[in-house]
């Protein structure tokens, strides 16, 4: 049986609607924090990390709960209705609040509950494309719902671009119109959601079997991951070799580092531009853009590629067009046109890390506790995401903001570094039979 191409786009709705939110978070948050309350870059970049640090405890919390939920709308539709309703208030009352005073501690406080509000719901909506999709269709699947992700980042982008309107005072700028739009935006696509998906419903037929089928009256066979080869017994005890274990242990290593290095620009190019460049409204959102659209554009390419030259090397490219591009910028003293090409080019790069570097993950692991080695992949990019706001924080306010892409360069040599020490989980993917398949990144 067919993928339900129709279906899996509305699922991805709730992932639209998530996305478009961080998008906002990752790039607004700071300047308000910045030139609003007046905060130094190491308190900012501390508390940018609250969310990252929330969701090493909440995103497998409230994941697991949702799965012992049992309501009469699903067991995810509730955590995403309930949470996109509360966290939709709080967005609201957070740039309200910011509008119209300049009481830090309420801003914060505010902040904390609404990140609270938004980890209660995203591991539940990140799991209910493999709850309604039966397993040998996981993977396009996985592939729309990212599609659909970056569809509300640059949702939030465009926005931001037409909306965002700096005043003379970076401080003064209004973001009430802004916000208007990400809020209708998030309560938008979940009520579609909730209308369009019975949860409950679909749920029990892919429980019972009805689509796991081939078509000619077979199950449809599961592919055995690395460590399946290694020992095939049956037992769920997890087996790993040194020598595999080794390679796992740089590959995450290096998931660490490259991400310490990419979110470090994506977290701190919106003031930036403003220090450094002396851009105003909004003016880094096209650069950000450009990253975004040239990453999906090459998904494709890059998948056909990988197929051909191996996982591993693609990955070492896209570390090595990143590195390049993130010197070239340190070089650049004022904005220059060309700097969207460097960020296409960076979009390419992290489009060739993505594509390649969870599927190495799981390829080492056993395809029985695949969750687990998912959870190892997420939380070593979160661990990145805690580190590198503060540490490159510190760095751009006590040393210089010119300090951002040599830290960036740095990193992602020591990425490429590491990536070269692994040795496993490299198997050349199968032949796509739908393009979608060579979209398929993480969450």
């Amino acid at each position: 049986m067919k993928l339900n191409y129709k279906r899996t786009f509305l699922i991805g709705l709730a992932f639209m609607s998530i996305c478009s939110f961080w998008q906002f978070y990752d790039n607004e948050i700071p300047k308000i924090l910045t030139y609003h309350y007046g905060l130094g870059e190491t308190y900012t970049g501390v508390i940018m990390a609250l969310d990252n640090v929330l969701s090493l405890f909440m995103l497998p919390f409230f994941g697991s709960l949702s799965d012992k939920v049992n309501t009469k709308i699903g067991k995810r539709m509730p955590f995403i209705i309930a949470g996109t309703a509360v966290s939709s208030v709080l967005l609201f009352t957070l740039i309200y609040v910011a509008h119209i005073g300049d009481n830090l501690a309420l801003f914060i406080a505010i902040l904390l509950f609404l990140l609270i509000s938004m980890g209660t719901y995203r591991s539940p909506a990140v799991a209910l494309m493999p709850e309604l999709t039966p397993a040998v269709h996981r993977s396009k699947a996985n592939a729309i719902i990212n599609l659909m992700g970056t569809l509300g980042a640059v949702y939030t982008l465009v926005m931001i671009k037409l909306l965002l309107k700096s005043a003379e005072n970076e401080a003064d700028t209004n973001y009430i119109p802004l916000m208007l739009s990400l809020v209708l935006f998030m309560i938008m696509t979940v009520v579609i959601l909730f209308i369009t998906i019975p949860e409950k419903k679909l749920m029990t037929k892919v429980r019972e079997g009805v689509e796991d089928f081939d078509g000619e009256g077979g199950l449809i066979g599961k592919e055995l991951s690395e460590a399946d080869e290694i020992k095939k017994d049956g037992s769920a005890k997890e087996m790993l070799t040194k020598e595999v274990r080794r390679s796992m242990t740089f590959l995450l290593l290096s998931v660490f580092l490259w991400f310490t290095a990419y979110n470090a620009v994506t977290t701190a190019f919106s003031r930036y531009v403003t220090e450094v460049w002396d851009l105003h409204n909004g003016a880094y959102a096209d650069c950000l853009m450009v990253a975004t659209v040239t990453a999906v554009l090459a998904y494709l390419p890059i998948g056909t590629m990988s197929a051909k030259i191996g996982r591993k090397r693609m990955i070492l490219i896209g570390v090595a067009l990143m590195f390049i591009c993130y010197l070239a910028a340190a070089l650049m003293t004022t904005f220059n046109p060309i700097m969207n090409i460097y960020f296409a080019i960076i979009g390419i790069g992290w489009a060739a890390i993505n594509v390649n570097s969870f599927p190495m993950v799981v390829e080492m692991g056993r395809s029985s506790v695949l969750g687990k080695y998912t959870g190892l992949y997420y939380s070593f990019s979160m661990a990145a995401q805690v580190f590198t706001p503060i540490f490159s924080g510190f760095l751009l306010e006590h040393v210089s903001y010119r300090t951002l892409f040599p830290y960036a360069g740095v990193f992602s040599s020591l990425a490429f570094i590491t990536m070269l020490m692994v040795k496993h989980g490299d198997t050349k993917p199968l032949k796509k039979k739908s393009i979608l398949e060579n979209f398929d990144v993480e969450d």
